[in-house]
């Protein structure tokens, strides 16, 4: 019966003994230090056990206490082993992903992160029925910890789909570690079920293969960021988790104090004002990989706890900025995926929107925007005329070859899908042999059609879309008409890497709902020297001394240049509708390190959950996070959030007062 010991048993023969003897033998497993078993045997006064890896030792009352020989529980992983250690004699442990039973054998796949490893119970081989029928009695999942013999394969039962295909392990011993309930879903399914389901039970979920790969991936690309930075002389300084609130920009997660009375701390949205205090205390090369929360509307890329790569680098300006990051894009794609990128493209802020009507532009391909106003202004058709009129303007996409792939039908769901973004309505033209093919054509003479179809350098097959309105309206709607095309048409190589900076930001952003100033990134921003005369004329026209990193057309970096003049920082602060007094009791503390002495810095943030999202080519964010939240916000895993006790409510001073919905 040594052959096949499971654990969980093993405590039911102690029932009897006295509390000191239950002692003495929790005494000697303590002092041994060591996975021990215990056997009952009261008839023998010694087995041997030396060829199960057990030494035995005498005890009382029945006992034998068995110490394995090897301390460590495995040998190898079950992804190592090879045909060159056939023959060899080796241990491994995992988890059950599939059994099967050929009557007289038994095979069991056992797998661990490291790889899966076919398991063979042969009673011809192994001498022992009862090791057959505890095989024989598993089921996926269970937790298995099996020693045998390594043995070739018949070169027709070579498996090479898998590293360890050209091998079995002949089992002589098996240990049942844990058993398992039956999972909700099994980890080397095909088809997974609903990501709720994942979520609830994410311990499983994160056995599955392509977890563990994104998992793997993920530390990787976190430690080469660190090998890369240390090697470029920055110091990796931690920064406190619990600070003032700053109410800029996303709501903060607060948190209560018990010790001051109704005062709360806020949860970092970004460790900002701490890395500009370490400028100031004379650190010049700073990161972190800081973990940030805000508390935000969610989506597939957005998190309400994530992960950025924080950095900061004092006697600087931007370019400095700009040249460390290009290193590590160049040092990252070397070693992540063997490319020798190119210099990173940059263009500015109002060229972006101007050429494709976002400020985080997929440049995987082209279908740039087209501004039509020249030629539509003396067309007959009067929405065009009208719109240009009211000093919007007439602006437009060319989509390849999409004339056959879109119907009527399509386009109408197009016009419903531009509307979420207040375009009023969707031109479109057919480009013919001919020329364009629209119910509009006909407002349109020959030579203003063959314009349109030169401005767009267009051809046979193409479909032209159009957009008449206000400015922010036709970026905002084409720019998203361009991504989804993009999508839909299978413009760009899904494997392709693109980098892009974005630079000269618009350093304040009107809100119109409270018709005041807002900063377009941060209030420490710091204005384009070139466009200081702008603060008392037309800050909508200041530029930020910033810049963020575009990567297949999403935002996965953001950083500037900061202000460390306090009279400069007063003068935003007033544009703000941030009064010296307001200003003292919001960012004292920084307004009062940057009198003492604060070196020019910049610094930038880069997503380290999107940069992992997408060089492993995932849509969700929420792959790459091994606990990551809902949609709603919320942890299916452990029910977070969840109402707390009276107590401890009490001990806060807090009350919960209805919401009144």
């Amino acid at each position: 019966m040594e052959a096949c010991i499971e654990l969980p048993s093993l405590h039911n023969q102690m029932a009897f003994l006295s509390r000191s003897e239950r002692a003495t033998l929790g005494t000697l497993s303590r002092v041994r230090r060591s996975p021990i078993l215990w056997h009952f045997d009261s008839t023998t006064e010694h087995t041997d056990h030396t060829e199960f890896g057990f030494r035995a030792f005498r005890v009382f009352r029945g006992f034998t206490h068995l110490e394995r020989e090897n301390l460590v529980l495995r040998t190898h992983t079950c992804g190592e082993l090879r045909k060159e250690q056939g023959g060899q004699t080796v241990t491994v442990c995992g988890w059950v992903d599939s059994r099967r039973d050929h009557g007289g054998l038994v095979f069991i796949d056992l797998r661990d992160r490291y790889g899966k490893i076919q398991v063979v119970f042969d009673p011809q081989v192994s001498k022992d029925q009862v090791l057959h029928d505890a095989a024989g009695s598993l089921r996926n999942e269970d937790v298995l910890r099996v020693t045998g013999e390594v043995t070739l394969r018949g070169a027709k039962d070579i498996n090479p789909k898998l590293p360890t295909g050209e091998i079995d392990i002949h089992a002589v011993t098996l240990e049942v570690l844990n058993r398992s309930k039956t999972p909700p879903f099994e980890p080397s399914t095909l088809n997974p079920p609903n990501e709720e389901l994942r979520l609830k039970y994410r311990f499983v979920d994160l056995r599955r293969p392509r977890l563990q790969e994104l998992v793997h991936f993920r530390h990787r690309l976190t430690k080469l960021i660190r090998d890369y930075f240390d090697r470029e002389g920055f110091l990796d300084i931690e920064t406190p988790m619990l600070g003032r609130s700053t109410p800029e920009g996303a709501r903060d997660y607060l948190v209560p104090s018990r010790v001051h009375e109704g005062c709360f701390y806020a949860l970092p949205q970004s460790p900002q004002i701490y890395k500009q205090i370490l400028m100031v205390a004379g650190y010049d090369r700073y990161m972190q990989i800081a973990r940030c929360f805000r508390d935000e509307d969610l989506r597939a890329d957005r998190q309400p706890e994530f992960t950025q790569v924080d950095v900061e680098m004092a006697f600087v300006e931007r370019e400095d900025i700009l040249q460390v990051i290009d290193g590590l894009i160049i040092f990252a794609m070397k070693e992540l995926r063997g490319e020798d990128y190119p210099p990173v493209t940059r263009l500015t802020y109002r060229d972006a929107m101007e050429r494709y009507g976002s400020d985080k532009p997929d440049l995987r391909y082209g279908m740039e925007l087209k501004d039509l106003g020249d030629i539509a202004a003396n067309c007959g058709f009067g929405v065009f005329k009208n719109t240009l009129g009211a000093g919007g303007r007439v602006r437009g996409l060319c989509a390849p070859q999409a004339a056959a792939k879109y119907s009527r039908k399509n386009i109408d769901e197009l016009t419903t899908f531009v509307a979420d973004y207040k375009a009023k309505g969707l031109a479109f033209f057919r480009v013919t042999d001919t020329g364009l093919d629209s119910p509009i054509a006909k407002f349109f003479n020959e030579t203003e059609q063959r314009a349109i179809i030169e401005r767009f350098d267009a051809k046979a097959g193409d479909l032209i879309f159009c957009v008449a309105d206000q400015p922010k309206v036709t970026s905002a709607a084409l720019g998203a008409l361009r991504g989804r095309l993009g999508k839909e048409l299978k413009l760009f190589d899904p494997n392709q890497m693109h980098f892009a900076w974005l630079l000269d930001f618009p350093l304040f952003a009107w809100n119109e709902e409270e018709i005041r100033w807002d900063a377009e990134h941060h209030p420490f921003c710091n204005p384009h020297p070139d466009d200081v005369a702008f603060f008392e004329t037309d800050p909508g026209q200041i530029r930020a001394n910033s810049y963020d990193l575009i990567i297949n057309g999403y935002e996965a970096a953001s950083g500037s240049v900061r202000i460390h003049d306090p009279a400069v920082q007063q003068k935003v602060f007033d544009l703000l509708g941030i009064n010296p007094e307001q200003a003292e009791a919001r960012f004292g503390f920084l307004l009062e390190a940057l009198r003492y002495g604060a070196p020019p810095h910049a610094g930038v943030a880069l997503g380290l959950d999107r940069w992992v999202m997408l060089f492993t080519g995932c849509d969700n964010i929420r792959d790459v996070i091994a606990f990551p939240k809902t949609q709603k916000a919320s942890d299916l895993l452990t029910g977070a959030p969840a109402a707390v006790d009276d107590k401890q409510l009490r001990e806060l001073n807090i009350k919960v007062a209805p919401s009144g919905k």
